[in-house]
């Protein structure tokens, strides 16, 4: 199974609206996992900035 996330493991409390739903979901999604980390811009997003349809200084400001 994989899942992806633009969500840090922090964050899932306040996804889930509940610290302690989000903990007993992590713990069982990530037990005997693997996580990898990927950082940089996706590829949706650089195509959306790349036809105008949203604004590049978005995810800085």
């Amino acid at each position: 199974m994989i899942l992806t996330s633009n969500k840090s493991y922090i964050e899932w409390g306040h996804v889930f609206g509940d610290a302690i739903l989000a903990t007993a979901i992590l713990d069982r999604l990530l037990h005997h996992s693997v996580t990898f980390n990927i950082k940089g811009e996706s590829y949706r997003m650089k195509e959306k900035k790349k036809a105008g349809i949203f604004p590049a200084n978005h995810l800085t400001t």
